[in-house]
């Protein structure tokens, strides 16, 4: 049984998917900060890097958006024929080398890209020339005439549902400014969604997916580089058409304008979905509902409590995140390795859970408590790997190291709920921890004997944290005396509460 809540404001929109009452995933899309995967821009090659077989390609945002050769597949050039970044082949027809990027792009040239992975930390976007627009029940492939099927329908419908796809294709055309594009034109992926659809639901959403297409090559032609072609859904518009399923039973949203939206939105292109749109009209936040903003506190914590009184720590760094498991005060089993293996157990199931409300992706690293018994191990890694198969992101966990460790991936495709909510601390610059007062005290009279050398102002400020202050008025009084002889200059003292306890200034007066 599942719940989906919408809390919208003109600032920013917040999804919470619910589970017999309990939060599984949060989604949050502000205005300003939308996300850019999906979104075809007309780029323009800023720079060509041979070394790393890679380039950079300005689409008119802050940084420059990053291309690997990987990632060109026929791409898309206005005013020319496609290129192929297929393996070359020599005189016996037999594959070789990737074709180097310098070969296939040039400064100065302008490109069709799409984004695949946002801006995350100091790395610009991720580009692809393998466009691909998603429509409620198929994803357009214009570069590829394959006719693929989810891999999450069962495969022995798939040969059946190939065929049928193959059919709509061909009975279907579309006409763009320039005449009549051939039916066979690109290709189609079958979503999970669109296992049970109906020849004409399928047949509107090929019409629909094309006309997206003809439009998207009318722009590239008369917008200037550096344009956006194409956006993908927003966030509220998603919701219908990734988020909803068999087992969704209401969707709840709490403004009536983007409810009449939504659901004109979802009668049009997503009926089902639609049908299970509600207006919220309680006096409590929507959110209060299912203690939501509780939890994304929680989620933005490094320790997660477990019933069992055991609990995570959750550390999340750029290149990976790291999970350590504590049995804390659990002492409810009879012997301490059923303590250990009830508690990796439950951790197990938290972890997964805490992976999909934060949005963790990229590498992680889990350290559950050593365990003797081989049993105990296995039984621990299949009901993790359990839990992370309800994850609609792609998981891959690995079994226990040497070390005991458990490695695995997540599929990361936008920042993390820590990464789009917050921000690194000024007083420690990100780093989890400050100088402690005594430390600072210390650096602040380095820092004037070595100013005294160069200088000769009629007086020295410290200006610092309240902290550091009461420590020269007490403690390190007699210090701060004996440099002020030394240097033969008066030291006056000024607290700054705004100060973090790592901030000073030495004001020369």
């Amino acid at each position: 049984m599942q719940d989906i809540l919408i809390n919208w404001s003109p600032q920013e929109t917040r999804v919470a998917l619910v589970e017999y009452g309990s939060v599984q995933e949060l989604h949050v899309e502000r205005t300003l900060e939308r996300g850019l995967v999906g979104n075809v821009y007309l780029g323009k090659v800023s720079r060509v890097l041979p070394g790393m077989q890679s380039a950079f390609i300005d689409i008119g945002l802050e940084r420059t958006a990053f291309l690997h050769v990987a990632d060109i597949v026929a791409p898309f050039t206005p005013g020319s024929r496609p290129m192929s970044a297929l393996p070359e082949r020599d005189h016996r027809g037999n594959a070789g080398a990737m074709v180097p990027i310098e070969k296939q792009v040039f400064e100065g040239q302008s490109l069709l890209v799409q984004v695949i992975k946002d801006p995350i930390g100091s790395k610009g976007a991720r580009l692809s020339t393998q466009i691909s627009i998603a429509g409620r029940l198929l994803v357009f492939l214009p570069q590829d005439n394959h006719i693929g099927v989810s891999q999450k329908i069962p495969s022995d419908l798939r040969d059946a549902l190939r065929t049928r796809m193959q059919a709509l294709i061909e009975a279907a055309a579309v006409a763009d400014g320039n005449g009549t594009v051939p039916a066979n034109t690109g290709g189609f992926i079958l979503r999970t969604n669109g296992e049970d659809s109906t020849d004409a639901e399928l047949a509107d959403d090929i019409a629909y997916l094309r006309k997206t297409w003809s439009r998207v090559r009318d722009l590239s032609t008369r917008l200037p580089p550096m344009s956006l072609l194409h956006q993908d859904l927003s966030l509220l518009q998603r919701v219908l058409r990734d988020l909803t399923n068999e087992e969704t039973q209401t969707i709840r949203i709490d403004s009536r304008e983007q409810f009449e939206a939504l659901q004109k939105f979802g009668q049009e292109f997503m009926p089902k979905a639609a049908e299970k749109l509600q207006l919220y009209k309680g006096e409590r936040p929507i959110f209060d509902l299912c203690s939501v903003d509780e939890e994304i506190a929680r989620a933005l914590g490094r320790r997660v409590d477990l019933k069992s009184g055991g609990y995570l720590v959750v550390d999340q760094t750029e290149a990976l995140t790291t999970i350590d498991v504590n049995t804390g005060g659990f002492v409810g089993a009879r012997n301490f390795d059923d303590t250990i293996f009830k508690t990796n157990l439950e951790a197990a199931q938290a972890i997964a859970r805490q992976l999909r409300l934060r949005n963790l992706g990229g590498i992680i690293i889990v350290d559950f408590i050593d365990m003797v018994r081989d049993d105990h191990r296995e039984q621990v890694l299949a009901e993790f790997r359990k839990q992370l198969a309800r994850d609609r992101v792609k998981t891959t966990a690995g079994g226990f190291s040497q070390l005991g460790l458990v490695e695995m991936t997540r599929k990361r495709t936008r920042e993390s709920l820590a990464h789009m909510l917050c921000e690194p601390c000024l007083a420690c610059n990100g780093q989890g921890i400050v100088k402690t007062a005594r430390s600072v005290a210390y650096d602040v009279l380095r820092e004037i004997l070595r100013e005294a050398r160069q200088f000769t102002p009629r007086e020295f400020r410290i200006v610092s944290s309240p902290q550091v202050i009461e420590l020269f008025l007490d403690e390190e009084s007699q210090h701060l005396a004996g440099l002020s002889d030394f240097i033969g200059k008066p030291i006056s003292l000024q607290a700054e509460p705004a100060m973090g306890q790592g901030q000073y200034d030495i004001v020369l007066l």
